[in-house]
Parts: C-alpha cells; structure tokens; sequence
C-alpha cells in the first residue's frame, strides 16, 4: 500500500494544472504591500543637517527619488552636493534628521550593516576609484569575484559584455594609468554596474572631462536608465547635462533645499537667484 497522501481532485469545470489567482484577505493585503512599495520614495533625506565645526554644510533638507528615476543635485561648490551621495553611501553620518533607502532607515546603521546597503547602492567618484595596480578587467571583475557565484570564463563574459556597454571594449588589459579621465569614468560605472545594483550615485561625472566625452557619459547613464530601470542620483554642476537626465532637480544653496521639482519647473522658475544662475548658465555652456 503506499503512503504517499492522494493527489487532491481537480475544481469543477477548472482543468488540472490550471494556475488560479489567489484571492481573499491574503491576497488583498499582499496586493496593498506591493502598492506601498511601488509608492515609497527608493532614496529619501527626511530634514537631514550635517555640519563640519562651524560650517552649516545642510541645514534641514528634504528630498526623495523614486525607484527608476534620475534626480540631478545642482548648485554652486561647496554647498553639500558631495556631502549628499557620502551620506547616502554611510561614509558620513547626519547630525539630525533621517535617510531612508529601499524602505530602510540607514541613519544610525555601522559600517557592517551599511556593507547590506552597499549592495543594493553603488556609488561612481569623480576619480574613479579603480585600483591602479590592477587592470581594467580585474577592477571590473573585482565584484564579481567577491561575491564568488560565478565560474571564471562566466566573469570573463560579464566583464567583456560591461566593458563593451560603456564604450571601451578591448581595454581589459590596460591599467588605470592608461586611461584618460572620462575613460576611468565609464571603467568606473561598469565596476558599479557588476555590482548588479538597484541604484547608483554620480558625483560630478562630467568634470575634467571634454564635450564629447561629456556626451558619451550622459548617453551611457541615459542608457541605463533606460534599460536597467537603475535609480540613479547625479551630482553635476553642468546644466545641459542635468536638462538631458533629471526626473527631478534638486538645487542646493546656502546650506537649503532651495528647490526640489522638475525640470520643467525649474526652467520656468520667475525666482531671481535660480534666474541668474539658469541664464549665467546660458552665457558659459553656448549652444552647439
């Protein structure tokens, strides 16, 4: 006699094997979970200050990004635009408000809890940050070796697929030192982009960088958007740039969130500082 439970009988008039929705109070508050998902912001500053001794670096700002949007931080230098991404990244801790990211409240997390965090956000600097002693390929496949999920010729394929998506392939082989700044950059977002993240942070990557490299990144980040349904924040001091990226603007001045919208919004802003600086703008960046 066997032991195994009989098969259950198939519903009435519904063939066996037929996939059936689950429905009822489960269901229900499953489906409501979801939508608040869907809903909450991916990364949000809730009245965030941060100070260095006397210097009131940010003095309560507030903004959010939601999942699969670009927000670009503008303003002048040295008011906070870096200080935001190295907070969101754990490398510098607010002194008062809270920073949410994928639903989680990272404000007080350590260093081992933020390395949780860091998986899910990478960051892009404004050097690159690759390792100088090894070469293009093995900064880019040092993530993937990391996480150790992967045979080697696996890696090799990954690693050749990013270098050719970022417009360098065929530089495997060639170290840090023998690239020009823009390509250390686009080195730099396929490293991040191994890391398989949900978002990545840009700190000015447009800077020392010509036109056409210039171009070739935001192309390179719009693709990614696109494509990978990254949510990325781009610090960048560039206007024509941020115009070809931004969901949202966030402009940082004197230590505030002096605007948080659009881009659309900012563009057609009657407020006199945002004026001059988008027609200040116009005069360094002429068209072309």
């Amino acid at each position: 006699m066997s032991m195994l439970p009989d098969a259950p009988e198939p519903m009435v008039g519904i063939p066996a094997g037929t996939p059936i929705e689950i429905v009822g109070q489960h269901a229900n508050e499953e489906k409501k979970e979801e939508e608040r998902r869907e809903d909450r912001p991916y990364i949000a500053f809730e009245h965030v200050s941060k100070s260095f001794g006397d210097v009131n670096v940010l003095d309560d700002v507030s903004f959010s990004v939601q999942a699969g949007e670009t927000l670009c931080i503008l303003g002048r230098s040295g008011v906070g635009k870096s200080v935001s991404l190295q907070q969101i990244m754990g490398f510098l801790k607010p002194d008062s408000g809270k920073i949410m990211v994928a639903g989680q409240d990272i404000t007080d997390l350590n260093e081992d809890q933020m390395e949780t965090v860091r998986k899910k956000v990478t960051m892009v600097f404004q050097s690159g940050a690759l390792f100088d002693s090894l070469s293009v390929g093995e900064n880019v496949a040092f993530p993937l070796r990391e996480r150790g999920q992967l045979l080697e010729d696996q890696i090799q394929q990954v690693v050749n697929g990013l270098l050719d998506m970022v417009g360098v392939a065929g530089m495997a082989d060639l170290l840090p030192s023998d690239l020009s700044t823009g390509m250390k950059r686009s080195v730099a977002i396929a490293r991040a982009l191994s890391a398989q993240p949900e978002a990545i942070l840009y700190d000015e990557p447009t800077t020392m960088v010509d036109p056409l490299m210039g171009r070739l990144l935001g192309n390179l980040i719009q693709k990614l958007k696109h494509q990978l349904r990254l949510t990325s924040i781009v610090v960048t001091h560039d206007m024509r740039f941020a115009e070809r990226l931004a969901d949202h603007v966030l402009f940082l001045h004197e230590a505030k969130a002096y605007f948080f919208g659009t881009m659309e919004e900012l563009k057609r802003t009657t407020d006199p500082f945002l004026r001059e600086f988008l027609d200040m703008d116009k005069l360094v960046l002429p068209e072309g």
